[in-house]
């Protein structure tokens, strides 16, 4: 009965995570793909990098928006709703005639991959109640060593079967994960049948619009930032959502309960504190390449053996963040992890640079193991911290914050190698994010003395 209760669980995990994978794996993957897809179809570099920009508008956006009606509709239904769109993009861009249609299912893949990790995260916290903490730990390591990965399996499938290879190999996953959730998902509980208009009201569609409409604005003004910023597109997306947050605070049935946040600190504190981890990583995941390449003049290969360090300590350190979660809460490992994130961001700067490969080595892998600490206690401070009946909601916002945190990266990133990549650039780069690290144990100064309201 044992072993049929740990096979069980096998693959329920092994359903969620296959599923999970599909967003950060295509939100990388494709970036090898970019120059194929620009000789194929004429187009400038600008345009074709919408399939790149578009992918992290739409995540932003989607994550929460999909948690939500997970939510409400069901998770079993939403994860594999969004499986089925992740598939007609699988099957539809390889064949795609124009841009316009590619970037289509781009943004299906998109939709439907955002629709996956709240619904999954759902999934988890109402079904697996013992060593939930590990069960997340496995989809960290699926959502960042995948995203690690993706440039790397990008390149592999262009080489082997041009760019629509990047597209049909989401096919298996999905047929895996759709088959495996089928079978090992619990059904849905069924919800009494209501008017069209109380259900309206329920899900604030209103308030869905307003957010939806303000964080595309603000996004795409971030996204400006390398060339020529967008203003008053910031300024239009900062007026909407200002409107919806004094929308939300009034209404009965919110999108997002903002009042909760007055009540609930930790959770606010955690997705800050998520936000900054993923500046912090992500300006060295895309930083790092063209540091390796264009100021050190490394081989492309050497760069990629570098990062391994980077990607490979943070994997292997999640399994155990795991573990060490499970047994004393998630607050240890995260001090520990950003204690690591702030002696990894003083050694940038310092140490690094100039620094024989060993050493470099060695600080990337204190680097990746703050990543993997941090990620795996976020998470679950993130499920213990949510109120029954909205972890779709807030694992949404969770993994929209992914994103800021990503894009905030690529602005920091634009203004500091904007024009050269040199030694003193790097260094600038390494104080910014000294001051993430600052900032970050600044707040689990704060996040320690937090309760949890949730319970």
């Amino acid at each position: 009965m044992n072993g049929k209760k740990q096979g069980g669980r096998l693959w329920f995990l092994t359903a969620a995570a296959s599923g999970v994978m599909l967003n950060p794996l295509n939100s990388s993957m494709i970036s090898l793909a970019l120059n194929r897809i620009q000789y194929d179809f004429q187009l400038s570099f600008s345009t074709v990098s919408w399939l790149i920009s578009s992918f992290y508008l739409s995540s932003v956006v989607a994550q929460p928006i999909m948690g939500k009606i997970g939510d409400y509709f069901g998770k079993k239904f939403i994860f594999m709703s969004g499986l089925a769109l992740v598939l007609v993009s699988a099957l539809g861009a390889p064949f795609a005639p124009t841009f316009f249609l590619l970037l289509l299912m781009r943004l299906f893949q998109s939709v439907g991959s955002s629709a996956i990790y709240p619904a999954a995260m759902s999934l988890i916290r109402g079904h697996i109640r013992e060593r939930q903490a590990s069960a997340l730990a496995v989809i960290s390591v699926f959502t960042s060593a995948t995203a690690a990965l993706g440039p790397t399996i990008g390149g592999l499938l262009v080489g082997l079967g041009d760019w629509p290879a990047i597209f049909i190999v989401n096919f298996p996953i999905v047929v895996i994960s759709f088959i495996l959730g089928l079978v090992f998902f619990p059904r849905d509980a069924k919800k009494p049948q209501e008017p069209f208009a109380r259900v309206m009201k329920e899900m604030d569609i209103p308030g869905i619009a307003l957010f939806a409409s303000g964080m595309a604005l603000l996004v795409w003004f971030l996204l400006s930032l390398g060339e020529r910023p967008h203003v008053w597109t910031g300024i239009a997306g900062a007026v909407l959502i200002m409107a919806f947050l004094r929308r939300e605070w009034r209404v009965d049935h919110a999108f997002i309960d903002i009042r909760m946040f007055r009540t609930n600190g930790l959770l606010g504190l955690v997705l800050i504190q998520f936000i900054a981890l993923n500046i912090f990583n992500y300006s060295l995941f895309f930083g790092l390449p063209s540091y390796f390449q264009d100021e050190l003049h490394f081989h492309v290969r050497t760069s990629g053996l570098m990062m391994l360090f980077l990607s490979g300590s943070s994997t292997l350190i999640s399994l155990a963040a795991g573990r060490w979660v499970d047994r004393s809460g998630f607050k240890k490992p995260l001090v520990t992890g950003t204690v690591c994130m702030l002696a990894g961001a003083v050694l940038l700067p310092t140490l690094f640079v100039g620094a024989s490969i060993p050493v470099m080595a060695a600080i990337l892998a204190l680097v990746g193991i703050s990543y993997g600490l941090g990620n795996v206690s976020l998470q679950a401070a993130m499920i213990q911290a949510t109120p029954p009946g909205m972890t779709g909601t807030t694992s949404g916002l969770f993994q929209a914050s992914r994103y800021m945190g990503s894009i905030l990266s690529s602005v920091a990133l634009g203004l500091v190698f904007g024009r050269q990549i040199t030694e003193a650039h790097f260094r600038i780069l390494g104080v910014i994010l000294i001051g993430v690290g600052a900032g970050s144990c600044l707040l689990n100064l704060k996040l320690r003395g937090r309760r949890t309201e949730a319970g």
